[in-house]
């Protein structure tokens, strides 16, 4: 059962990566003297023996005492695999101080949660943390980030120095900082939440199924009053990609998935409006266009997955227009 005390709620979603949540949990077992919390790992469907494997790993290894499994029922996308676990946890009598995110291909490093808690108990202002994403060989990955906006696409999308020069505030840094500051937003593979900003700003939003979903939760604290934080200190190994192949390096680019647009679109048009949002997508068109130009005349090779910009002109706001799903982000918890 949830019900003791703790200080943290982790929740791990699982799509098809099963053996990598196992060792995921491995590493959160070793945590365990130094901070209180309950895992509840969501099973989103995956429909290949996953949660048999994942819940026969927990009473083997004995980790009943602080770890579950739920089964979602349904394929519906990070949000809504975490939100499940969120509302377990807020339904508590005594909800946890904290809620983590791990991403199910990712192992903490020693001490990586407690930073993060120590942290955030010193700062009742910080709404979010995120910690220092590694590679295998400890190199750290970009995991802080400034809010996109019509600026920073227009820098992603014409990829000169020139531009990015002039752009830097709205680019991210060459190098990965290496102590704490604010940041707008911090990946999701990694992030700690304070409880209450749920209660002021709602749930994650549902209707994006992956991508942009942390950074318009980001946006959403932001709005909320509360500061976002990037801790070094709090180091994970992320074994990027493992589970939709978008930004695995270790294999060839795969045609990036329509969903990575919608969410893209839902991003802009929710949170700035049309005129935004059609800014947005005809600089970052324009851009990628003469950067397309410059290659075919210095014979450069393309840094875009296949079909990119055909399928990111059809996905944009002018030729989809600029419907989008309803907010689902309710907060009543069972």
């Amino acid at each position: 059962s949830l019900i003791s005390n703790m200080d943290i709620g982790i929740i791990i979603v699982n799509y098809k990566t099963a053996a990598l949540t196992v060792e995921c949990l491995s590493a959160l077992s070793d945590e365990l003297g130094s901070v209180e919390f309950k895992t509840i790992v969501v099973d989103n469907d995956s429909q290949d023996g996953s949660d048999s494997e994942i819940s026969s790993a927990i009473d083997k290894h004995n980790w009943s005492k602080w770890a579950s499994l739920v089964c979602s029922g349904k394929n519906g996308g990070f949000s809504y695999g975490n939100n499940v676990a969120i509302r377990q946890f807020l339904s508590l009598p005594e909800p946890p101080k904290y809620i983590y995110l791990l991403n199910s291909d990712t192992v903490v490093k020693p001490g990586a949660v407690y930073t993060l808690m120590a942290f955030m108990d010193e700062r009742p202002k910080a709404g979010i943390t995120g910690s220092r994403l590694e590679t295998e060989d400890g190199t750290g990955r970009h995991s802080c980030f400034q809010f996109h906006n019509f600026l920073t696409e227009c820098a992603n999308g014409f990829s000169l120095s020139l531009v990015s020069k002039m752009l830097s505030k709205w680019v991210h840094p060459a190098v990965v900082p290496d102590s704490p500051c604010l940041k707008d937003w911090v990946a999701g593979a990694s992030m700690m939440i304070r409880t209450d900003v749920f209660y002021k700003v709602g749930l994650m939003d549902e209707s994006y199924f992956l991508y942009y979903e942390e950074m318009d939760f980001c946006l959403q604290v932001h709005k909320g009053g509360w500061e976002c934080w990037f801790v070094p200190e709090s180091r994970v190994l992320h074994l990027e990609g493992q589970s939709t192949g978008v930004n695995n390096k270790s294999i060839a680019p795969r045609r990036r998935p329509k969903y990575w647009f919608e969410s893209r679109r839902r991003y802009f048009v929710k949170n700035f409006g049309k005129l935004h949002a059609m800014t947005a997508d005809i600089v970052w068109l324009l851009g990628m266009l003469t950067w397309k130009l410059r290659n075919i005349i210095q014979r450069k090779e393309s840094k875009y997955p296949p079909h990119f910009f055909m399928d990111a002109c059809m996905n944009s706001v002018l030729f989809q227009g600029f419907d989008i799903k309803k907010t689902q982000n309710k907060l009543e918890t069972e």
